[in-house]
């Protein structure tokens, strides 16, 4: 294993690779840890330690140039993820790279490009899609029990950014992190329904910035971070924006996602209504799905199903239902599923191709932003072709 960046994410790719062992001893991979890269050597040589890489770097390029390392965990800011990413594909190593690839659906096209044309197997963090309540919510959808899809709503809402004092790291530049919130959550929301319903076919959406400046951070600081004082700069991105969507099936939906909504930390929801039933999940209580089909105990209402054993990897995690899984736990559920397509080379979702699926939908998007109108879901060039 070699690692891209020893932040937050980073660390817990690292302890998502070493709990596969534990929850998924059935699978012939095991993982060592040789070299990790950080731009910020503090940083950088925590990674010797409690993370138990070998050795650390400050360049990353060590790291996918090295020949003991045979796959990349990606996990450095998003302007470094096209260059990494292409890096890694061009020495033929397996990546696993968090969302949304790049700054914005070009880089993210361009970097998808480069992983199929180099042959390798791929995963993107698109986490939330592991939730063994999102997996038998999309077996239901799939079987039909829901009836014909009609509508679909999903609200992706955080308060990280909602202070005015909250500082202005990489998240808030186009340089740095290229698209707003639509990268950092929309993205997350545009692959939970294209997971559970199909993939969306036109779009008219609207943005907004609603803390025009704020306060110059140190580079390497958390988005979570607050100051006091401190020169002010230009957020140079969007805060906010919702979308109505129609869908290849003919469902139609709305989408929206904010990082400065006051009160809501993670609101991260999907309801999806069909012709026969309904159903509706929140990240805020990951274990539970509700449910309303026919001849259910609370008739037309919503009847709350919790997750357990039969339902995703539930069971790999926990014994009985009642026992939550947690965040982390779903993480491993996706470490899992990039070691084992490197070990057979069966290419699992998500990977590249549905982050520029989500791509494509945050393009268009964006061209709404602009043009005010319906904006169909099309192919995006990679970066650099017409």
């Amino acid at each position: 294993m070699g690692l891209l960046g020893v932040g937050w994410m980073g660390r817990l790719h690292t302890t998502s690779y070493r709990r596969v062992r534990d929850h998924y001893p059935d699978l012939a991979v095991r993982p060592r840890f040789v070299v990790a890269a950080d731009e910020v050597a503090d940083r950088a040589a925590t990674a010797t330690g409690a993370l138990g890489y070998e050795r650390f770097t400050t360049d990353w390029r060590d790291v996918v140039a090295d020949p003991g390392v045979d796959v990349v965990s990606i996990t450095a800011p998003n302007h470094l993820h096209r260059e990494m990413a292409l890096a890694s594909a061009a020495a033929g190593k397996p990546f696993w790279g968090e969302k949304p690839l790049g700054r914005g659906p070009s880089e993210t096209a361009a970097i998808a490009a480069a992983a199929e044309a180099a042959g390798i197997v791929t995963t993107v963090g698109f986490n939330y899609r592991h939730a063994p309540a999102i997996v038998h919510a999309r077996e239901l959808i799939a079987a039909g029990e829901l009836g014909d899809i009609t509508s679909v709503r999903s609200t992706f809402l955080a308060d990280y950014a909602s202070s005015p004092g909250g500082g202005l790291t990489w998240r808030f530049t186009r340089a740095m992190g290229g698209m707003g919130v639509l990268g950092d959550l929309m993205s997350h929301a545009v692959d939970l329904v294209a997971c559970l319903v199909g993939p969306v076919e036109t779009v008219t959406a609207q943005g907004a910035t609603f803390i025009a400046e704020r306060p110059r951070i140190p580079m390497g600081a958390t988005h979570f971070a607050v100051v006091e004082g401190g020169e002010a700069a230009p957020v140079e991105n969007e805060d906010y924006t919702a979308a109505l969507v129609r869908f290849v099936g003919g469902a139609r939906g709305t989408l929206e996602a904010s990082r400065v909504a006051v009160g809501p930390h993670a609101r991260y929801s999907v309801e999806v209504h069909g012709s026969r039933g309904a159903l509706a999940w929140d990240f805020q209580r990951l274990n539970e799905l509700r449910l309303s089909l026919p001849g259910g105990p609370l008739g037309s209402g919503y009847a709350t199903v919790f997750a357990g054993p039969g339902h995703g990897d539930f069971a790999r995690f926990q014994p009985s239902m009642g026992i939550g899984m947690g965040y982390d736990d779903l993480k491993v559920v996706e470490a899992h599923g990039f070691l084992a397509s490197v070990a057979d080379g069966r290419q699992r979702q998500p990977g590249v191709a549905e982050a520029r699926a989500m791509a494509e939908v945050l393009a268009a998007m964006e061209r709404s932003f602009d043009s005010g109108a319906w904006e169909p879901v099309r192919p995006v060039a990679p970066d650099g072709e017409p």
